[in-house]
């Protein structure tokens, strides 16, 4: 069952997007409505899936991770059994921050964070590349971030 939005439900969405940290008093304030249904309606988005939990972003270079890559890895079998082998293995490594399956020639698209070159290249000729079913792995260092955007474009609801 589809949850429908309304004008308030989806500037709820574009606060809590903007600002988790916020009170429920604040948030009510900002959407023009009292604070016990605005808890509700908050709620009601959580229990529906759409907010699927909050975060607190850090910055991975301030912390020493100072080095982000892509690998694109292919795989020699596209069967089901090797790509939930593979995609439990990269569960696993917590140097990988996210993977995507991806169609064409690559099966998957990892993002690395790593504190420098050698230790990033020990994750890839040590772990990367003698996971089971890994045949080719290609990388690439990122030299900047140009746009980092990571929450949902809401538009004006």
């Amino acid at each position: 069952m589809k949850l429908r939005l309304d004008d308030i439900d989806w500037h709820i969405l574009r606060e809590l997007q903007s600002d988790g940290r916020m009170t429920n008093v604040e948030l009510a304030r900002r959407v023009g409505i009292s604070a016990p249904p605005c808890l509700r309606r908050v709620r009601a988005l959580e229990e529906a899936g759409i907010i699927r939990g909050y975060r607190t972003l850090l910055d991975e270079k301030v912390l020493g991770y100072d080095l982000t890559a892509f690998c694109f890895v292919s795989l020699a079998s596209q069967a089901d059994a090797d790509l939930a082998a593979f995609e439990a293995k990269v569960r696993s490594w917590t140097i990988v921050r996210e993977c995507w399956m991806l169609s064409g020639d690559t099966d998957f698209i990892l993002k690395c964070v790593a504190p420098d070159l050698r230790s990033f290249q020990a994750f890839v000729i040590d772990d990367l590349t003698k996971a089971p079913a890994v045949a080719g792995v290609k990388t690439a260092l990122t030299i900047k971030m140009s746009k980092n955007e990571p929450t949902v474009p809401l538009g004006s609801g």
